[in-house]
């Protein structure tokens, strides 16, 4: 079936293969939670310490301890990726933000890479090793976002490359190398036990090796143990991962929940049932370390989402090296086999039309911040009228709003989840207990008064449900008189609270209330231009000005929720007509 490649061949192919990978990962930064890792990065750079206590945010240690363990969390979250947010900040020093894209392009290309290495090396054929670098590419595409957790992707990779290539007679001093690669992942991720359940599989299935290699194995995996404890948290990783499943705010984050056994992302359930089914047809051809291996990032996978890589990493190896042969002896049965110029050509021809296409549709080599997402113009805003006074933010704005306002202001909350009960008054506050503005002002007006808050910076919608914050509203109805806006763009609002201290603030900015539905259809469209696979905003944004009675916009935003949606709302479509004047 594999026609032998000449070398020419083999360079071609991987420079296509690896120009496309560094294109497709190569995303706009647009997860918020890289702001506060690369304010972090910074602090370590500029202060030579460690964040602690947390200086970014003013409510990080306000209250009791919502269970136990928390206060050991809080401190875990605040060290436990030090040397991988020193690490990004030294490449954003280097070469700006373009520079940071491409160093996450580099990680997950890698991780593929060694995929696709092990792979060819295992059956035997390159085009196997080709396939089985793409065969993730849909699942790593989700973990595209620039944070630490590549880390122990691509640390996970390198030990696997490493110890397998010891198997098999490579030289020693790779194997030694995996003791200092043990600390810096121990102080990049707090995955960095997963390096352990690696060596452990190796050593596991190494009965059959020499006894020198043996030796080095156990030495060199006992060394990585102990220098795993040189980190701010020693060993404490378990009862910090048992202290995270108590934690509500930890049990509401997506990456925390368990995928679906068969569901969204498809490629992870394909690729985890079929490796599992190929070690069960060539049950008799398995490792010991495979199987090994496979149970353990298969559990952890199933556990949480965030986990869900490390199939995408192991599974590809495991078909190449089980359900590829088996395929291959059975076309050669058949007397099947493709001329090795037509199936070279036939990849590279494949290779381009994919590049090609990915390329026409804008979604390679974007070295760029997502500006659309970030609350850029509000930061300036606050920067430029030096607005002192503590601030409440929405989650999702603490991350950019503390890389751009610290030292000068501290955020209110931010996606370090480092406080419960903090995170249960921001929910009170953003969602006003779920009621209309007016019954619920009581309850956000004495909590922003508790805090001290003299500036509101939010966002109108919770993009994915297409929910409206109920603050951003009640904090805008002309009966609100203790706030004003004084800033509206696509991105944020921000009100200020009416005191002498904002005098000068208000009298300079302060605008109608009536500007909030400017954000709101703004905020909205800007965010479907650019993700037009989540418009519910636009439904709820057309019940809004329905409920206003501005017929005319909510049929605009109706029109633009419908024109998006590959799904019927026989709800919405009733509404929409009914606007046209027709039934």
């Amino acid at each position: 079936m594999d026609g032998k490649p000449s070398r020419a061949w083999r360079i071609a192919l991987t420079a296509v293969c690896g120009v496309f990978l560094l294109g497709i990962f190569s995303t706009e930064i647009a997860d918020t939670d890289f702001w506060w890792h690369l304010k972090t990065g910074q602090y370590v750079f500029e202060h030579r310490e460690l964040p602690v206590p947390d200086p970014f945010s003013y409510t990080s240690d306000l209250g009791e301890s919502a269970y136990p363990g928390e206060e050991k969390v809080r401190y875990f979250n605040l060290t436990h990726e030090w040397l991988a947010q020193l690490a990004w900040y030294v490449v954003y020093l280097i070469g700006g933000f373009p520079a940071v894209v491409m160093w996450k392009a580099l990680l997950l290309a890698f991780v593929c890479g060694a995929a696709g290495f092990l792979a060819a090396r295992r059956s035997g054929s390159f085009h196997a090793g080709i396939v089985a670098s793409l065969g993730g590419v849909p699942i790593w595409g989700l973990f595209a976002a620039d944070r630490p957790a590549l880390v122990s992707f691509a640390l996970v990779a390198a030990f696997v490359v490493i110890l397998e290539s010891y198997r098999e007679g490579g030289r020693i001093a790779w194997l030694w190398l995996l003791v200092p690669l043990q600390w810096i992942w121990a102080n990049s991720h707090g995955g960095f036990f997963l390096g352990w359940v690696v060596l452990g599989s190796y050593v596991a299935g190494g009965w059959s090796l020499p006894a020198e290699q043996r030796k080095n194995l156990w030495t060199v995996a006992a060394l990585c143990v102990l220098v795993s404890g040189l980190n701010p948290s020693g060993f404490r990783v378990f009862e910090i991962l048992l202290a995270y499943r108590q934690s509500f705010l930890t049990r509401t984050l997506i990456e925390w929940k368990q995928p679906f056994l068969w569901g969204p992302p498809y490629t992870y359930n394909l690729l985890l049932y079929s490796a599992a089914a190929s070690l069960v047809l060539a049950w008799r051809k398995v490792r010991l370390l495979d199987a090994l291996l496979f149970i353990a990032f298969g559990a952890a996978s199933l556990l949480a989402f965030r986990n869900v890589g490390f199939i995408a990493f192991l599974a590809p190896v495991l078909l190449a090296s089980y359900a590829w042969p088996l395929l291959a002896e059975r076309l050669a049965r058949g007397s099947f086999r493709f001329p090795a110029k037509i199936l070279n050509c036939g990849f590279l021809v494949g290779l381009g039309a994919l590049l090609t296409q990915q390329a026409w549709a804008g979604n390679l080599y974007q070295l760029r911040v997502a500006e659309w997402k970030f609350p850029v113009g509000a930061a300036n805003f606050l920067k430029e009228n030096q607005a002192g006074g503590p601030i409440f933010n929405t989650y999702e704005y603490g991350g950019y709003l503390l890389w751009s306002l610290w030292p000068g202001q501290r955020t209110f909350i931010d996606g370090r989840a480092l406080n419960e009960s903090v995170y249960d008054d921001y929910r009170k506050i953003l969602y006003s207990q779920g009621g209309p503005a007016e019954q619920s002002r009581p309850a956000h007006t004495e909590l922003l008064e508790r805090y001290g808050v003299q500036i509101v910076v939010t966002n109108a919608f919770e993009f994915v449900t297409g929910a409206a914050y109920p603050i951003a509203l009640a904090l805008g109805h002309s009966s609100e008189t203790g706030w004003r806006l004084v800033y509206q763009d696509a991105q944020a609002l921000v009100y200020a609270r009416d005191v002498p201290e904002n005098q000068a603030l208000i009298e300079k900015h302060a605008m109608s209330k009536t500007r909030v539905g400017d954000h709101l259809e703004s905020a909205c469209r800007t965010y479907i231009e650019h993700d037009p696979e989540l418009p519910n905003c636009a439904r709820t944004l057309g019940t809004i000005f329905l409920t206003a009675g501005e017929r005319e916009r909510a049929r605009e935003a109706l029109a633009l929720y419908l024109g998006n949606i590959d799904y019927p709302d026989a709800e919405a479509q009733r509404i929409y007509r009914s606007l046209l004047g027709t039934r």
